[in-house]
């Protein structure tokens, strides 16, 4: 591996040019150090719009390449950030391994977008992939990022644990009116329904919340897992209509559906012994003004408290003024007129920036992140656990299953 570090400059490319992409690309302009110098999509159109939009962003040079190969051996990337859909991730990580290990690649580093993949047998090949190429690897959850996030643990176990004991609750939950992509709704190609895209936020960042800054998250042991999934919005026959007209005829929700809401509960065992849960929600059947997130983290005399929506910032539109729908105030807006909360940089606000910032500085300097791989497996493995409970009507524990193999009902083939 090369040790020429620290680099004065990390250049990365960009595996995928869709919406996260553009999410992580803004964020970079928050960031030293970094240029983006590549970008592979299979749609030329859109690989190429994501090279004028790094030139726009005065990002560095961006070239659209051609094939995955050509980004992959490109002598101007030094790490490579894998956003694209679900399904194409693993074969990514094994075309960067035959790269790395045929002396073809001079990529060291790689952060994958969450979750890492679609099962725990998935995941774990991830991780071992990246591990027998010799790559730093960071796994890009944003929520654990988050500003308020990090402000709020930080006071919590400063001020609050050294007088009155660990927190021992952390609730999370994540609601939106749905994803914007078809592969998204396709349980075969994302893995799940909302518990798997959406779920994997939750779980981690409460697991972060709960455990020890000078620990690592898994100091904190898996003990059980307790799910439930349904479907309450977008199998109505009318919503289903409409679902399908809008993503396509290959997203059929009267005919083959994901779960669009999921309630999990996690139990975990400190070092000591002591028990504390994780509580998460998470869903597609939420019409607010956009995207909520909620985050509670509770101890035996104190509580952290955080909403998405309870900005700071609100206009007020009249019915008088209208427009065209957009996603200008808040990520997944579902109204232009009355009362609306803005998210004046969602980007800081959701993590994004200082995630990048992180694994920009941690690669720039060959060290490993403080989210690995190895943390998206765990998230994966919290998540499995969570599918075949809601499955099978029962409490999963962890130390008496075997959940390689399993994958969701809903992740199954037709």
């Amino acid at each position: 591996m090369t040790t020429d570090f620290p680099r004065r400059t990390l250049r990365i490319g960009f595996v995928g040019s869709g919406f996260i992409a553009h999410f992580h690309l803004k964020s970079l302009v928050g960031v030293r150090n970094v240029e983006v110098t590549g970008v592979y999509s299979p749609t030329e159109g859109k690989r190429r719009a994501f090279a004028d939009a790094v030139r726009d962003l005065d990002l560095g040079t961006c070239t659209a390449h051609p094939t995955l190969e050509a980004l992959l051996t490109a002598p101007d990337v030094d790490a490579i950030w894998v956003l694209s859909p679900n399904y194409t991730r693993l074969d990514v990580m094994r075309t960067l391994h035959d790269l790395r290990k045929a002396g073809r690649s001079a990529i060291y580093a790689v952060a994958c977008e969450k979750p890492l993949a679609r099962t725990l047998g998935e995941a774990r090949e991830m991780l071992r992939l990246v591990e027998e190429a010799g790559l730093i690897h960071g796994y890009l959850e944003n929520q654990v990022f988050s500003t308020a996030v990090i402000r709020g643990k930080d006071i919590i176990w400063r001020r609050a644990v050294p007088a009155a004991g660990r927190p021992y609750l952390a609730r999370a939950a994540e609601e939106h009116a749905g994803p914007h992509e078809p592969w998204f709704w396709k349980g075969d190609q994302q893995g799940g329904g909302v518990l798997l895209d959406m779920m994997c936020h939750s779980v981690e960042v409460a697991r972060f919340l709960l455990t020890h800054p000078d620990a690592p998250r898994s100091s904190l042991k898996l003990k059980s897992a307790t799910g439930a999934v349904a479907n309450l919005k977008w199998t109505r026959p009318n919503y289903a209509a409409e679902l399908k007209a809008r993503m396509g005829p290959t997203v059929d929700y009267s005919r083959r559906a994901s779960e669009d809401f999921a309630r999990g509960m996690i139990t975990l065992e400190d070092d000591l012994g002591q028990e504390v849960i994780i509580e998460a929600t998470t869903s597609w059947a939420y019409v607010g003004a956009g995207l909520r997130i909620q985050l509670e983290l509770l101890g035996p005399e104190y509580a952290l408290e955080f909403s998405s929506l309870n900005t700071g910032l609100k206009v007020f539109m009249s019915r008088r003024v209208s427009g065209s729908e957009g996603e200008d105030l808040v990520e997944k807006q579902n109204a232009e007129q009355g009362l609306m909360p803005v998210l004046e940089d969602e980007a800081g606000v959701y993590g994004y920036t200082d995630e990048n910032r992180h694994m920009v500085e941690r690669f720039r300097k060959g060290q490993a992140p403080d989210e690995t791989f190895a943390d998206g497996v765990a998230v994966i493995e919290m998540l499995m656990a969570l599918y075949k409970s809601a499955e099978e009507g029962r409490t999963v524990y962890f130390e008496r299953e075997d959940l390689s193999d399993f994958v969701p009902a809903v992740g199954r083939p037709a």
